[in-house]
């Protein structure tokens, strides 16, 4: 039987996502007072109501047993990542992760530091 697949988050439920990943397991007032600090005229209401979108689409898991609920992703950031790029690479690349990695490398969205750090990583893992 294959598992059921969790749905692409929105922008914005990737936002938050992000910062769950960031504080781990949190209340709604937690979210909401970290993602002020970047959004100062964002109001609870809508990170509460995200939150609980969220957890009905499955990409939030809820602990009920405190008086604040705690909310966590349902999935790790890495995972979640790796699938939302291997979609990308699908559907805007057909396939081909060499043609994504020279977009990125083109296009002027890699800095200097980030170039020697890939650089670093394709000689320390080089086959021999």
């Amino acid at each position: 039987m294959a598992k059921p697949r969790i749905p692409r988050p929105t922008a914005a439920e990737l936002d938050l996502l992000r910062t769950l990943w960031r504080l781990g397991p949190s209340s709604v007032r937690q979210v909401h007072e970290a993602q002020r600090r970047e959004r100062p005229d964002l109001a609870y209401a809508s990170v509460l109501r995200l939150m609980q979108i969220m957890h009905g689409k499955g990409l939030l898991k809820r602990d009920e047993s405190q008086r604040s609920h705690v909310y966590s992703a349902a999935q790790p950031q890495g995972s979640l990542q790796t699938r939302l790029l291997d979609d990308l690479i699908h559907k805007a690349f057909a396939g081909s992760g060499k043609d994504l990695v020279l977009a990125a490398l083109r296009g002027g969205r890699v800095s200097d530091a980030e170039r020697e750090e890939i650089q670093r990583f394709l000689e320390e893992n080089r086959d021999d």
